[in-house]
């Protein structure tokens, strides 16, 4: 989300600035080269067959979604497709082509079909479902066909189920692509939920839905203005600002009831832009219970309130690292414009990340606890923000989105090679997700204006 509050007079925009030196590309996919994945179109029988539209888009979006694969165009593919490894072909010893002569093939039924040109794929995906006692079920492979013989090919052989309709469809698809997935040492999105806020009913609310962008339904029904959610580590809680009361306050909501939580907020005119340490035991916020908008940290409850930052300045949105619990990075305003900082979580140690030059805002760890992510009006569209990932050891910084639009809140995805955040692009706020290089954009949302994402495990 834009200018993520210095609330009403207190928040008057929380963006800050990155600062470093330029550096070549910080967050680099896993591995030089991507293996070519030919995914076949499967086939179901009888009452399968009208659900394989959704399977086969699922299947596919998935595993071009990872970053891992390089996608083989199907109008590569030989004239036959097996349907399972019964239709394979021992290929016969080579022999020389005469002069002029094509060389022989299996029309797709030979593994070299698929590994040597045109298709050039290292692996393929392949099955066929069908409708057994009202049960959908999936037959799906995975053969690595630069192998010499057909019984060492299959690296994935396996049964999914699902119910015989469109989302069954769509689940035995997820699961396969997980499979997959997690054969080239990848980490599947399956499961994982993106919390972001929305104004669709009239009122901004906490929102949920799949990584897709599928199954968005609403979490927060307060009537009111509920933003900056933060997603316990385990899943179980979601914690974000409201002012149903007025002031902006912290709530804490469990994501599987939507039941409220016990958070007692100490009296002030502001508790907001929360986050949940790695235990999942404590909450960091910032509040001006001393005044003036300054970061603190509390009991999951709201107890034991304990001041950490003590400055002039306002300071906000802290995000405690998730790797080493002890270390967070926040947003001040203690140098003039809103800056990104770095300090211990007793207070010590501060450092600036940024350098001064424009404004930056919504820091998010990676995973690994090493890069944060961050919205930043440096460079290409001055005056305008785009979102960066920064090394918060050696300072270097990419920049990741260009000219187009505005773009805040990034927030990596569990498997450190995805991030969502919020855009202009389209004409209004909307979710869009990438990767971490910057490509393969993708838009979640359309209904109303939407931001501020997280992505939960």
């Amino acid at each position: 989300m834009k200018r993520v509050f210095w609330f009403a007079a207190v928040f008057t925009g929380i963006l800050l600035v990155l600062a470093a030196q330029q550096s070549d590309v910080i967050i680099k996919l896993e591995g030089g080269s991507r293996p070519a994945i030919a995914v076949t179109d499967l086939r179901g029988s009888g009452a399968a067959q009208p659900l394989m539209n959704a399977f086969n888009e699922t299947l596919y979006n998935d595993l071009d979604a990872s970053g891992l694969f390089k996608m083989v165009p199907k109008t590569m593919f030989p004239l036959q497709v097996p349907q399972q490894p019964s239709d394979f072909r021992d290929q016969p010893p080579p022999q020389a082509a005469r002069p002029g002569e094509q060389p022989r093939n299996g029309g797709g039924l030979w593994l070299s079909d698929w590994s040597s040109p045109p298709v050039s794929a290292n692996y393929l995906a392949f099955g066929y479902t069908a409708v057994q006692n009202n049960v959908l079920v999936l037959y799906g492979w995975l053969f690595n066909v630069g192998q010499p013989a057909i019984s060492q090919a299959q690296v994935i052989g396996k049964r999914y189920f699902g119910s015989p309709d469109e989302a069954g469809a769509r689940k035995t698809a997820h699961e396969f692509a997980a499979d997959i997935i997690a054969q080239m040492g990848g980490t599947s999105l399956l499961g994982t939920k993106i919390y972001f806020v929305s104004n669709r009913t009239g009122h901004k609310e906490i929102w949920v839905m799949d990584p897709d962008g599928s199954n968005q339904r609403q979490i927060s029904h307060f009537n009111s203005l509920s933003i900056m959610p933060a997603v316990s580590p385990d899943g179980t809680k979601i914690a974000f600002t409201s002012f149903v009361r007025g002031n902006p306050a912290i709530f804490i909501l469990s994501t599987d009831t939507g039941r409220r939580l016990p958070f007692y907020n100490q009296v002030a005119s502001m508790n907001a832009t929360p986050d949940f340490t790695p235990d999942g035991k404590q909450l960091l916020y910032s509040s001006t219970a001393s005044g003036r908008a300054q970061i603190y940290i509390a009991n999951i409850d709201g107890s034991n309130l304990r001041r950490i930052s003590n400055t002039p300045a306002l300071e906000v949105e802290p995000k405690v690292n998730p790797k080493t619990g002890t270390d967070l990075v926040f947003v001040s305003g203690r140098s003039g414009p809103q800056q990104i900082y770095h300090m211990s979580i007793d207070g010590a140690d501060v450092q600036r990340l940024t350098n001064g030059e424009g404004e930056a805002s919504n820091p998010c760890w990676h995973p690994n606890g090493q890069i944060i992510a961050f919205a930043w009006t440096r460079g290409f569209a001055t005056g305008n923000f785009n979102i960066f990932v920064m090394d918060v050891a050696s300072r270097n910084f990419n920049q990741l989105t260009y000219g187009a639009g505005r773009n805040e809140n990034p927030a990596w995805a569990p498997d450190g090679r995805h991030l969502a955040f919020m855009s202009t692009r389209s004409g209004s706020d909307q979710i869009w997700t990438m990767l971490a290089d910057g490509t393969q954009l993708k838009q979640l949302t359309t209904a109303g204006r939407n931001g501020t994402p997280v992505w939960a495990k």
